[in-house]
């Protein structure tokens, strides 16, 4: 899934909304708070649609010790013994543990101010005159060098800043609760057919799915809504009807009639009703 980040957002914002981790979020898009830029295109990692403990997965590597950990990621080794029930500070490569993430819920918004470069002026003169870095004038006007020229626009950052509330660039909503399955769009299939042969309406898998028009594309993954009351099993290589219905001792007629099939061919990753 992919995010256009808005004005307003944050990583905090945007991870909160899609229910993922902030770090995670962060090191997938290879950005940080301070380098969101609206229009920007992030990609959402897959999330379950909620992050009520506010904490991600961390694997254990070589060297790696609690206190290490909790420095790394602005946490305390308390609150990592706490948050993963751990009975003593020893460590397993490879061990997978919770941590807390830290965030707050304001972000400052620098202001900036307009400068005509004059002749003679250079970064290091304007930079004294504004009280800020030559670095951060070269970073704020994305600047290649540090040659200027006369009746150049420069943004120069200033002393005052906006501390604005934490916010959402657009609503989401939340996926849906209902059990679902995925399914992986083939040739010829249509929503009517897939609804029809999962004993669902087309309306529920656009609902599931967010869809905003009913075409189709092959390859495309749908959430199908699906009966906890039934099993189901999903194709692998090798497989047939015969083998399928021995397995769950059943017959080839009643899977059939249960996915509504019309002949006896299947597809690989293909889920059936059992």
């Amino acid at each position: 899934m992919i995010y256009t980040v808005k004005l307003g957002d944050t990583l905090w914002g945007i991870s909160n909304q899609f229910g993922v981790s902030v770090t995670e979020l962060a090191k997938i898009n290879n950005v940080t708070a301070n380098s969101l830029q609206v229009g920007q295109i992030l990609t959402i990692p897959k999330a379950s649609g909620t992050n009520p403990e506010n904490m991600f997965i961390y694997t254990v590597q070589k060297g790696d010790s609690l206190y290490n950990i909790a420095k790394k990621y602005n946490t305390t080794v308390k609150d990592i013994i706490d948050i993963n029930n751990l009975a003593t500070t020893n460590l397993s490569i490879g061990q997978q543990i919770r941590i807390p993430e830290k965030y707050t819920d304001e972000i400052v918004i620098p202001s900036y101010t307009n400068y005509i470069v004059e002749k003679n002026d250079t970064l290091y003169s304007i930079a004294k005159k504004f009280n800020v870095s030559v670095n951060d004038i070269i970073k704020d006007n994305n600047l290649k060098n540090n040659t200027l020229t006369v009746g150049q626009n420069l943004k120069i950052k200033t002393a005052n800043s906006n501390i604005v509330e934490e916010c959402f660039g657009e609503e989401y909503t939340p996926p849906s609760s209902i059990s679902s399955f995925n399914y992986t769009v083939v040739s010829g299939d249509s929503l009517y057919k897939i609804a029809n042969r999962y004993n669902t309406s087309v309306s529920e898998i656009i609902k599931l799915n967010n869809l905003t028009s009913n075409n189709l594309s092959i390859g495309q993954i749908l959430k199908i809504p699906k009966n906890n009351q039934e099993k189901t099993y999903t194709v692998k290589k090798g497989d047939n009807l015969y083998s399928i219905a021995s397995k769950f001792n059943t017959t080839v007629d009643e899977i059939k009639k249960k996915n509504k099939l019309n002949n006896n061919n299947l597809s690989i990753g293909q889920v059936l009703y059992i």
